[in-house]
């Protein structure tokens, strides 16, 4: 399949899912997490598909491998922030381990992304 837009790359795809994930599970949180972790956890989640598209719609790859370890950085905050919830008992262990599992899986598909992009811009 052609990669028209950053709509059609499947990282992109899951990492919108695990924001809808994230969204619903902050719903849970106290009242006075609006403003703290909650949000906290949603702008990090949040990030992670918007620098995808954000990097794959800029002209030169170099930029595109910015963005991916922009977005990858912002998984390790998501990461953080969902054991700290989970800590708090704001979320299950269980739930824990199913938005744990979702960011290994965009983090290694972020990787892999972005080395097939640097492998490709090899001189």
């Amino acid at each position: 399949m052609e990669v028209k837009s950053y709509k059609d790359l499947e990282v992109w795809q899951k990492a919108m899912d695990l924001v809808v994930m994230c969204y619903q599970e902050t719903k849970n949180f106290p009242k006075s997490e609006v403003y703290g972790l909650a949000g906290q956890l949603q702008r990090a989640a949040v990030s992670i598909p918007a620098n995808i598209a954000e990097g794959r719609e800029r002209k030169h790859s170099k930029e595109f491998v910015q963005h991916l370890s922009i977005a990858y950085s912002s998984l390790a905050e998501l990461e953080t922030h969902i054991q700290i919830a989970q800590r708090l008992n704001y979320i299950s262990s269980a739930e824990m381990e199913k938005l744990l599992g979702k960011t290994s899986e965009i983090g290694r598909m972020l990787n892999g992304l972005r080395k097939s992009i640097e492998k490709r811009n090899e001189v």
